[in-house]
């Protein structure tokens, strides 16, 4: 048993950083003890770009099988994860059900939290700088870890040593939620608020972590937080909407002045996108017939998201361009766009009609719409066409940020999950919305059970 807990040890204070002068462009350097690593401040920086490699990782894929493939946007006709997530026959298997990389990336941000101050000094604003975006993304980290399995290990310090508990216990979803917000304040309070350039989008800024607390804040159904920190993102200068002519180039090309966030990917290190939506009748998942009947007539991104002329349209072309028609599998070099201002001004909206403050509300949905073509909206037409004005407003986050991983968070954030979906897949259960955890994970740790739904 001590020998298997040291190779364990040992194999988690190894971890493979790389760096250059551009994020995306640096040769990965070998493997280091971090406590031997963390020396001068490129050290530093290199171990946060090691954390932005794990990101790169952990979302080429999960990004739309956690945000997409349980919800009614989307259809299948591939066997594995997409298929029992549609049909909501999840079990221990599922390759999305693996939290490993997002564990990865949480180990890496906890080595660079520890190490940097030992290099620069704690009055250092580079080093707050930093540790920040280290702490962002480790809240980040931990958001999807919380909205897919619900309570998970709090782990906030490096393993180094064999007198550490390796085998943590899942810690309440509150009290991680707590510290993802702690996180997400200090990077907020000591990022950078610009790095010039397309850096501004790959790269945690000030106005990158308060569009993540808007979505924590969303999440704990904290409207007036909420409202504030969605107020400092559409105050930055560095984000304005884009006209809808280039709409497409949000996604299709990335570094727009709409993107808050983006994970940064190039002919090296690519994504699975075109896996994911782009391969027609093999791709993972395509627009179910729900969401193509959900447009309102003389919706311009209609058809910018999928082959409208097609009866049955088996391809997402909004991440690659409309007509595009490329049927290779090969990993893309598009960027995985997680946070944009429409995104950003949705989540306020909704907000504000949770506070009573209607008016609010719609001026944001309609300018949303407005750019898409469509007539404004006051609470008696959004209560004719979608039930309520908080409805017509999910409707709007359904159409604009399709695809983008955000669909089944806003399902279950709100509570329409089980609404949605038990007409499409039977889902009858708030149990059955997380996840189960992997079955490596519960034989590797004594310490953890399983969620209920799935014991």
């Amino acid at each position: 048993m001590k020998n298997t807990l040291k190779i364990f040890l040992g194999i988690l204070l190894l971890s493979i950083y790389s760096c250059s002068d551009d994020l995306l462009q640096r040769d990965p350097i070998s493997s280091f003890s971090a406590q031997g690593f963390y020396k001068t401040s490129s050290d530093a920086q290199a171990g946060v770009y090691g954390i932005y490699d794990a990101v790169q990782a952990t979302y080429s894929t999960n990004f739309s099988l956690w945000g997409e493939g349980r919800a009614d946007a989307v259809n299948t006709n591939q066997a594995g994860d997409p298929f029992l997530l549609q049909q909501n026959t999840l079990n221990s298997i599922l390759a999305s059900a693996r939290w490993n990389n997002l564990y990865e990336t949480i180990s890496r941000a906890n080595y660079a939290i520890k190490y940097i101050p030992t290099v620069l000094e704690d009055d250092n604003e580079f080093g707050r700088q930093l540790v920040g975006q280290a702490r962002a993304l480790r809240a980040l980290s931990y958001f999807y870890a919380v909205r897919v399995w619900g309570d998970v290990p709090l782990i906030l310090e490096p393993y180094e040593s064999v007198q550490q508990n390796i085998f943590p216990e899942r810690s309440d979803k509150e009290l991680v939620l707590n510290q993802i917000e702690a996180d997400l304040i200090y990077a907020s309070e000591n990022c950078r608020a610009s790095f010039g350039g397309e850096r501004n989008r790959i790269l945690i800024t000030r106005g990158a972590a308060e569009a993540m607390l808007t979505h924590l804040y969303m999440w704990k159904k904290d409207y007036p937080n909420a409202i504030g920190s969605a107020e400092k993102v559409l105050a930055n200068n560095l984000y304005a909407l884009v006209p809808m002519n280039d709409w497409s180039r949000i996604f299709t090309q990335g570094y727009t002045n709409e993107s808050i966030f983006e994970i940064g990917y190039n002919e090296v290190q690519r994504n699975s996108l075109r896996v994911l939506y782009a391969l027609g009748s093999d791709s993972n998942f395509f627009p179910s017939q729900s969401f193509r009947n959900s447009f309102e007539d003389g919706d311009l991104r209609q058809d910018l998201i999928y082959d409208v002329a097609e009866t049955q349209p088996r391809k997402i072309w909004k991440f690659f361009g409309q007509g595009f028609s490329d049927e290779s599998p090969d990993p893309s070099d598009k960027n995985i766009v997680l946070f944009r201002l429409a995104d950003i001004m949705l989540l306020k909206a909704e907000a504000h009609h949770q506070m009573g403050q209607t008016a609010e509300a719609l001026s944001l949905l309609n300018t949303i719409r407005n750019r898409a073509g469509l007539a404004n909206l006051d609470e008696a037409g959004a209560t004719n066409l979608y039930g309520d004005v908080e409805s017509a407003i999910l409707h709007e986050r359904l159409i604009e940020l399709s695809f983008e991983g955000h669909r089944w968070f806003d399902l279950v954030r709100t509570g329409k999950a089980i609404e949605v979906m038990n007409p499409i897949n039977g889902l009858n259960d708030e149990r059955n919305l997380l996840w189960p955890i992997h079955e490596d994970a519960l034989n590797r740790n004594p310490n953890l059970s399983q969620n209920l739904f799935y014991q």
